[in-house]
């Protein structure tokens, strides 16, 4: 039976429910994730990668990990290892149980022979434009092909012909023979087979002819005894074509179900726009982080229990709907707050002198790493008479209710001390260059004993001791919600020229020199980042996850008015 839960049933588990309940003892959850090899993962298959191991989990079942690799024109052992990366990465383990539609070859060709011997399959000699003609519109019946009342034995000589190489690609089909009146276009007598004088990335050169992912899809589910077949949406008319060849086979009866695709929103979940984004070099490659991929996901800086309580959040329905992108990051801050060392980072620096303070002298200040973490412990920060702050921190002639730095203002620096500003400084041009302050001895963090008040709370870093590094921002690849509804423009038309900043000149406290591998900060005041995995103690990079607040709902208010 299922765990226990706070929310309702939804109605794929409603429908294991009543299986459990009515099928008896021996029934299973057996459930299956059957991506094709022909690119990389990306946040709609986290959706549905979260849901057939998850439910197996709930129930005590099984997930089998299957490629659906019968297009060898498009396939490659690249995306076969990014694909088992990724569901590993997202905390999902097949075990033993990864399996391929080309493990299936010759199971799917005797069965396609099976079909012809029951008069339910012919060899069609008709050319692909010739089908779709005679296939017609679903208002009104089609055509049958001048080859379907070829005689068993014909069809039996000719396919075997196909499998053997006798023929040029393209120059033969084989068909189910269903019904040409069908309302369901899937129903008009399909092409299962084609010729494809490819080489297979598993097969090499053993199969010139090639299941279609219709025929081999519902039929690799029965093999593997698949008790629910969980699929998007737009498979909901494939399922009567799935059961009719599972009946007429008289295989192991796996059931299709269809749920709703994730779709959020400034994302395209299309792998061949995807495809066309990493090719034509609008993207730095599968994995940039502005990528709705795992990869790009992963890299972006979101972590396995974000993409998992999203894909929870969202839940399984029915129907088709869009995702607000803001949903996706308040799951990825939520887990972020607690696991992130908090580190200061000043990305665009303007000099502070503390006047008052000794020019050689420097000390060492204790800062937490996570107040949300009882267990992170400690670090000690530099502290001495030059330092940097944001030149955001410091107007000139600041307005009333502006608690930062300025002119007879006082602020306290992050674990350190309260300064008071009294002068600064400006180039020719106007723009501030310095500014000069004296600090309070007694207002040490922790130790105040000074009497003196302060209203704002900066972060700052020592200038003898700071860091540099590349800081990587990034905004969403399309200035538009759907980029991909509007029929009458190119989805690359809607792409933004400001997805990405490149901040060159920040300044890292002296504890992010360590950074080994990926890790997640939260830069104070600034929002979340993580290390790239390009990053080295010679050359720092970090890119930012996501910001402190949620900056989505005033952007979407703004753009409906």
């Amino acid at each position: 039976m299922s765990t226990e839960t706070d929310r309702s049933l939804h109605f794929i588990e409603e429908i294991i429910e009543h299986d459990l309940a009515t099928k008896g003892e021996g029934w299973k959850v057996h459930t299956r994730f059957p991506p094709e090899p022909n690119g990389y993962l990306h946040i709609g298959h986290a959706k549905a990668i979260c849901l057939n191991f998850g439910i197996a989990n709930q129930y005590g079942g099984l997930t089998n990990l299957r490629f659906d690799d019968t297009n060898p024109v498009t396939e490659d052992t690249e995306y076969v290892e990014s694909i088992k990366r990724d569901i590993r990465w997202l905390g999902f383990d097949w075990e033993d149980r990864e399996y391929y539609a080309s493990d299936y070859f010759e199971t799917l060709y005797q069965y396609a022979i099976k079909l012809i011997k029951k008069g339910l399959a012919y060899v069609d000699d008709s050319t692909p434009d010739e089908i779709a003609e005679m296939k017609g519109v679903p208002t009104l019946p089609g055509k049958e092909s001048p080859y379907r009342d070829r005689s068993i034995e014909e069809n039996l000589e000719l396919f075997e012909g196909m499998r053997a190489g006798k023929f040029e690609d393209g120059s033969k089909v084989l068909r189910a023979k269903i019904d040409m009146s069908s309302p369901n276009m899937h129903m008009r007598d399909p092409v299962i087979y084609r010729i494809k004088s490819e080489p297979h990335h598993r097969t090499g050169d053993k199969w010139v002819i090639y299941p279609m992912y219709d025929f081999a899809h519902g039929q690799s589910d029965s093999i593997e005894e698949i008790t629910y077949s969980l699929c998007t949406l737009e498979f909901e008319n494939h399922r009567p074509l799935y059961d009719w060849l599972i009946e007429a086979l008289e295989i192991f009866p796996s059931r299709q179900i269809e749920f709703a695709r994730l779709n959020v929103s400034y994302m395209i979940t299309s792998k061949r726009k995807l495809l066309r984004l990493v090719e034509e070099g609008h993207v730095a490659g599968w994995d940039d982080p502005r990528m709705p991929t795992i990869a790009g996901l992963r890299r972006r800086g979101f972590t396995p229990a974000s993409l998992r309580n999203f894909s929870d959040k969202v839940g399984i329905a029915k129907r088709d709907n869009l995702i607000e992108l803001s949903l996706l990051e308040f799951c990825v801050r939520e887990d972020l707050n607690k696991i992130a060392s908090r580190v200061m980072v000043v990305l665009d620096p303007i000099k502070v002198v503390i006047e008052n303070y000794p020019e050689l002298k420097y000390e060492d200040l204790p800062a937490e790493n996570n107040p949300e973490d009882p267990d992170a412990g400690s670090r000690m920060l530099p502290f001495g008479r030059e330092l940097y702050i944001e030149r955001a921190d410091f107007m000139a002639d600041p307005p009333k209710k502006y608690f930062r730095l300025g002119p007879d203002r006082n602020v306290r620096l992050k674990h350190a001390y309260i300064i008071h500003c009294h002068d600064f400084m400006t180039d020719e041009e106007g723009k501030v260059t310095e500014v000069r302050c004296t600090y309070f001895p007694d207002s040490k963090s922790g130790e105040d004993t000074s009497g003196v008040k302060a209203k704002g709370t900066l972060h700052w870093v020592s200038i003898p001791h700071a860091v540099s590094a590349e800081i990587r921002h990034y905004d969403t690849l399309f200035t538009e919600p759907e980029p991909t509804s509007h029929e009458d423009k190119d989805f690359l038309e809607f792409l933004n020229p400001d997805s990405m900043e490149i901040v060159s000149n920040a300044a890292l406290e002296p504890s992010l020199l360590d950074t080994e591998g990926i890790q997640h900060f939260q830069f104070l005041r600034q929002g979340y980042y993580v290390s790239d995995p390009d990053s080295t103690p010679q050359s720092l990079i970090f890119n930012r996850v996501v910001g402190l607040r949620d900056s989505w709902s005033k952007k979407m208010q703004k753009g409906k008015k």
